[in-house]
């Protein structure tokens, strides 16, 4: 057997699976799993930039790769495409050969949305969470043209391969000077800006420090929270420069508050932002109605359970559990990762608009207000985190002991 073209294979499977936005556990038991079902054992040492992966073939020869994991992207249709090869290739066992044209044949088949159509997400996705925290149609409106800058300054930086934090920090200063200049015509600019900060707001990169952090991969988990960290920071020093460019220029305008809409219509304006956001995640399919109905879903259990337990925070826990157990169960049914059902599923429950106003009150100076917002912020995403993590460790508990139980 060619044990180094096999060994290749599976290497590569695991780099394209972390190039999609994949989970460290997920990475590093794809190529264990691949390489046992031909009887080796593997070690496997992965973090969200770079991988080791070393075999001992049955002659004794020892076997080592290092793969560097450069810019990478969330792309879930992939990741599934990949997950799903990998399956294959541990039921069915074929010939090193066989499982590498494998692979050549699941990278040309795999789908991707273009320019124009990836663009038109970003403005989709804006526009709705615009209305999901409040805003006017006209808000929303202007939120889309934010959404489109921030659509444009992504693919360019990202040709460009510029770093994360910059790229975040100037599409965060682009679209927020925008929402400000209309500001002074009427529009809100809070809801404006909240629209189409969801799409930097790193709400994949939280899921996986979380889930990485919960499977033991502590080195990938606090590398992943430093990076949403950073781009919180990227966030707030874009849209405080923005905030403080054009009011030097311009009267700063009366604050207005947002409007307050019925359940039906948060859920709906829920439903057509989690549909932008799918399309960025490049979901197709039936897989995208599911992810919707996912977002959808857990923002209705938020609102019934804060309506019979009249508290905020127990609500967001429970819609998390909702979000967790949705997406756990989508993936068992449709065997597909439980990531691309969970990351649309917990959209609408991520406090962007806490980061927003947290933000905003630090550029204010204002201390009182950056405190009460920024903790009650943090709380929410650390009961989202809690629910997430317990249900995943459920899950994952019970397949371990079903395994085990096999064995016996």
């Amino acid at each position: 057997m060619n044990y180094s073209l096999l060994f290749d294979t599976a290497v590569e499977i695991g780099y394209q699976l972390a190039m999609c936005g994949a989970e460290t556990y997920r990475i590093e038991e794809c190529i264990i799993r691949i390489m046992r079902s031909y009887g080796i054992e593997a070690e496997v040492f992965a973090i969200p930039n770079s991988m080791i992966v070393t075999i001992t073939t049955p002659d004794g020869q020892s076997i080592t790769r290092l793969r560097r994991i450069g810019f990478h992207c969330n792309d879930m249709d992939t990741l599934e495409h990949y997950s799903n090869l990998s399956r294959k290739i541990c039921q069915e066992t074929p010939d090193p050969q066989a499982a590498a044209q494998w692979v050549k044949e699941t990278k040309n088949s795999c789908r991707t949305y273009s320019l124009p159509i990836f663009l038109l997400a970003n403005m989709i996705a804006a526009g709705g969470f615009s209305l999901f925290f409040g805003g006017t149609l006209a808000d929303a409106v202007i939120s889309m043209l934010c959404g489109l800058v921030v659509g444009l300054i992504g693919h360019l930086t990202q040709k460009l391969r510029v770093n994360n934090f910059f790229a975040t920090m100037a599409s965060s200063f682009c679209m927020a000077l925008i929402a400000y200049f209309f500001s002074i015509l009427g529009i809100n600019s809070d809801t404006a800006i909240i629209g189409a900060l969801m799409m930097l707001v790193p709400g994949l990169l939280f899921t996986n420090a979380i889930r990485d952090i919960i499977f033991g991969d502590t080195n990938s988990g606090i590398n992943r929270i430093v990076q949403v960290i950073l781009i919180a920071v990227a966030i707030g020093l874009g849209t405080s420069v923005a905030r403080a460019t054009v009011f030097s220029i311009f009267e700063t305008p009366a604050t207005i508050a947002p409007q307050s809409y019925g359940p039906i219509l948060q859920c709906i304006a829920a439903a057509v932002g989690c549909t932008g956001f799918s399309m960025l995640f490049n979901i197709h399919g039936k897989g995208m109605l599911i992810c919707i109905l996912g977002g959808t879903a857990s923002w209705a259990v938020y609102l019934v359970s804060a309506y019979l337990l009249n508290d905020t925070h127990i609500s967001y826990f429970i819609a998390a559990l909702f979000a967790a157990s949705f997406a756990e169960a989508m993936a068992r049914i449709r065997r597909f990762p439980a990531i691309t059902y969970l990351v649309v599923a917990i959209l609408p429950l991520i406090p962007g608009a806490g980061i927003y106003y947290t933000t905003s009150f630090l550029a204010d100076k204002n201390i009182a207000g950056f405190m009460e917002n920024g903790a009650e912020t943090v709380s929410i995403a650390g009961l989202i985190a809690i629910g997430i993590l317990m249900i995943s460790s459920i899950v994952r508990g019970t397949t371990v002991w079903r395994q085990m139980r096999n064995k016996k």
